[in-house]
């Protein structure tokens, strides 16, 4: 019996996988992987790098040129990727190689508890007593627009959809590609403030994702493209269904973490200006339902300024303030 074949994974590839017992979970991985390739891989590329101690390793290399040039010079000083000494670990030592290695197992360390620290506060805040009135005014505001999302999607016309989703795509990416850009000048120009916007802006999208993946996984919606066009509950629960709005969800963060770097009104104008054309050509593209978007671009906002507020420094942008 021939348990072995060829499951195609995206168009053009292919793996080989047993096809027996799991083949359904199988199926859902490949649509997954697919579906991440295709809308995340530029943020998630960026959230990566934003994690990296390169900079902690820039140190161990420092460190071997101290050596080499006097006993007595034993660097002492850290140099992080971000601000602040949260992301490195320790001076730099005179044994370079495992200093090195046991600086980046201390950052990664460090950052993944830092995001873990972050999501818990994600998800409570919206328990504190000073956020509940609010709570109300957003459950009421989200009924009423799912009470009408079938109506005003069904008053769409349907001419220009791919010229909407083309535009939500490049609002994304390009959002995405300002955030790059930001950070790797940063590090090119040594400046501080640059660094953390691109850095903070990745931490934000990073700290989406499992918001995103839990609310598509929980709601199934129905896209208005899909069934009855009338956007049911827990009928396609994975993460191509429909609440809340991905990109919504995606660009929103990093345009509220920029926009509170640098709050100028041009650069808020641009950006949210951005991400709200992202989120309008979703629902014009018959991808989403209004409150799928706003839904999406109300969690995106809060989180990109949770993030800006927890992790700022002082002194760089004028928005920051202590916590305390």
């Amino acid at each position: 019996m021939n348990w072995m074949a060829s499951v195609p994974i995206c168009s053009g590839e292919y793996a080989v996988s047993y096809i027996a017992p799991g083949r359904i979970i199988r199926r859902i991985a490949a649509r997954l992987f697919c579906h991440i390739q295709k809308h995340l891989a530029v943020p998630i590329f960026l959230a990566t790098f934003a994690c990296f101690p390169a900079r902690c390793q820039d140190a161990g290399n420092f460190a071997i040129r101290q050596i080499a040039e006097g006993p007595s010079s034993r660097p002492s000083r850290n140099v992080c990727l971000l601000s602040g000494s949260e992301l490195c670990s320790g001076p730099i030592s005179a044994e370079p190689q495992s200093s090195q290695s046991r600086s980046s197992d201390g950052a990664f360390k460090s950052a993944f508890r830092r995001f873990g620290r972050d999501q818990e506060e994600i998800y409570s805040a919206p328990f504190h007593r000073s956020n509940l009135k609010w709570d109300v005014l957003f459950l009421a505001g989200t009924g009423v627009l799912i009470a009408t999302d079938r109506q005003a999607s069904r008053a769409l016309p349907s001419d220009h959809l791919d010229l909407s989703r083309n535009i939500s795509s490049v609002g994304l990416y390009g959002t995405s590609a300002a955030a790059g850009v930001l950070w790797l000048s940063g590090l090119a120009t040594h400046n501080e403030h640059t660094r953390e916007t691109g850095a903070l802006s990745a931490e934000a999208f990073a700290n989406a994702v499992p918001v995103y993946v839990g609310l598509q996984l929980i709601t199934g919606r129905e896209r208005p493209i899909e069934g009855t066009g009338n956007g049911r509950f827990w009928r396609n629960n994975a993460l191509n269904s429909s609440f809340p709005s991905g990109h919504a969800l995606f660009a929103w963060p990093m345009a509220s973490v920029i926009a509170h770097e640098y709050p100028r009104p041009w650069v808020k104008w641009l950006v949210y200006g951005t991400a709200t054309a992202v989120s309008v050509t979703r629902f014009t593209g018959r991808e989403h339902f209004p409150s799928d978007v706003v839904v999406g671009s109300v969690f995106g906002y809060l989180i990109g300024r949770h993030i800006f507020q927890a992790h700022c420094k002082q002194g760089l942008s004028q928005s920051c303030h202590s916590r305390r």
